[in-house]
C-alpha cells in the first residue's frame, strides 16, 4: 500500500516546529535545505507538491531573545509576525538553489469554514501548482484567535490534502511514527500499519513535542480526516523523508478507508462551521442508515440553533450520537414548522455520513 505514496502525483508534506528547530529553539538550516532538495526533486519529476510548515513562532524565539515558546496569545502572535517572514525567507533561499519558486499562503480556520473562502483558497493553490510553484502553507497565527483556529498544522495539512485532492499526505515528526504507548516506555512498539484509524488502540495522550502545539493525538486525528476521504498517510521521522516519499517501510502508514468524495462534501465533513443540530427519531435513523435517503422533516424531533437555508447542520440520533452532517433545506424557523406540516429537511445529495 505504501507504493501509492511513491506513485503519488499530488503530495502534501507537513513538518512541525520540533522537526525544524534544534534543542535551543532555533531554525535548523540543514533541515530546511533537506526539505527543499527532496521536494524540488519531486517538482523536477513533474509532481505537484504542497508544503505545510509550522515554525513561525519558533523562528522568532532567538531574534526576540525568548528561551521558550510564549504562552500568552499576544506574544505568540507578535512572535508569529516576526518569525513568519524569517521562515519563508529561509525556504525561498533553499528552494531557489534548485530553481524552484515558493509562495507563502497563510490560512485561518475561518478561511476554510466559509464555502466561498474555501473555493478561493482552492483556486489560489491550484493556480500556484499549475505555475510550477511550491505553496508553503501555515496557519496565520498573527490574526487567529483561540476561538477560531486550527490549533495545529496537522489538521490544516489534512484539510489541504482534501483541498487539492492529494494522493498522499506525509506528516513529519520528531519521533519514528506511532507507538503503542510513549516511545521511551519499556515495551513500546512502533505500529507499522493502521488499517482503520477509527479502531486504533494506542495511547497518544502523552506524546508531545518541544516547541510545537501538535502532539501525537493531533497527528492521528489528521490521519483520520485524510484517510476518511481516500488519502493515505505516512507518519515518519523528519530524517526519513526520502524513504517515506519512496514508499519504503518507514514510520507508520495509515491506509485510506473512505472513498474519494466531491470537495464540497469534504468541506462539509471537516471544515464547515456547523450552525445547528437536528435530532431525529428512530425511523429516520433507520432510513438514513440504509443510504441514499433524504432526511424528511417528519423525522426531526428537535431543531437546535438558528440557521439559514444552505447552512451546515449536524444530524444526531435520539440518544445524541452524531450520525451525519448536511446542508439545511430551509431556515431553522421554517424547519420547525415543517416538522408538523411535512417537507424536506436535508436533501440526500447534500448529506454526508460522519465517522465518530
Amino acid at each position: 500500500m505504501r507504493d501509492e505514496v511513491a506513485r503519488a502525483d499530488r503530495i502534501v508534506v507537513k513538518i512541525g516546529s520540533s522537526s525544524l528547530t534544534d534543542a535551543t529553539g532555533h531554525l535548523r538550516p540543514d533541515r530546511i535545505a533537506d526539505l527543499a532538495a527532496h521536494l524540488s526533486a519531486l517538482r523536477a519529476d513533474g509532481r505537484k507538491v504542497v508544503l505545510v510548515s509550522s515554525g513561525a513562532i519558533a523562528a522568532a524565539l532567538g531574534p526576540l531573545g525568548l528561551d521558550r515558546r510564549p504562552r500568552d496569545l499576544e506574544t505568540q502572535q507578535a512572535a508569529a509576525a516576526v518569525g513568519q517572514g524569517l521562515l519563508i525567507e529561509r525556504y525561498a533561499e533553499a528552494f531557489a538553489r534548485h530553481g524552484v519558486l515558493v509562495a507563502q499562503v497563510l490560512f485561518t480556520a475561518a478561511d476554510l469554514q466559509d464555502v466561498r473562502s474555501y473555493r478561493n483558497a482552492l483556486n489560489t493553490v491550484s493556480r500556484l501548482l499549475r505555475l510550477g510553484v511550491v505553496p508553503i502553507i501555515n496557519e496565520n497565527d498573527t490574526v487567529a484567535t483561540h476561538e477560531i483556529r486550527f490549533g495545529d498544522n496537522d489538521r490544516l495539512a489534512a484539510l489541504t490534502a482534501h483541498l487539492i485532492r492529494a494522493d498522499a499526505l506525509v506528516i513529519l515528526s520528531d519521533v519514528e511514527g506511532l507507538y503503542t504507548t510513549h516511545p521511551e516506555e519499556p515495551g513500546a512498539e512502533l505500529i507499522r500499519r493502521v488499517r482503520d484509524v477509527t479502531e486504533l488502540r494506542a495511547d497518544t495522550s502523552r506524546i508531545g513535542s518541544r516547541v510545537g502545539t501538535g502532539g501525537m493525538r493531533s497527528k492521528v486525528e489528521a490521519a483520520r480526516i485524510a484517510t476518511s476521504g481516500g488519502v493515505g498517510v505516512v507518519l515518519a521521522h523528519a530524517d526519513r523523508l526520502e524513504a517515506a516519499l519512496r514508499g519504503e517501510e518507514t514510520g507508520t502508514f495509515f491506509e485510506a478507508t473512505g472513498r474519494r468524495r466531491p470537495r464540497r462534501m469534504l468541506w462539509l465533513a471537516h471544515a464547515a462551521e456547523v450552525r445547528g443540530v437536528l435530532r431525529i427519531d428512530d425511523g429516520a435513523h433507520r432510513a438514513l442508515g440504509l443510504g441514499r435517503a433524504s432526511l424528511l422533516a417528519a423525522g426531526v424531533v428537535e431543531v437546535t440553533g438558528e440557521f439559514e437555508a444552505g447552512d451546515p447542520v449536524d444530524i444526531i440520533t435520539a440518544s445524541g450520537d452524531l450520525l451525519a452532517r448536511g446542508l439545511a433545506d430551509c431556515a431553522a424557523d421554517v424547519l420547525r414548522r415543517r416538522v408538523h406540516d411535512g417537507g424536506l429537511a436535508v436533501h440526500r445529495d447534500l448529506l454526508i455520513e460522519m465517522v465518530s
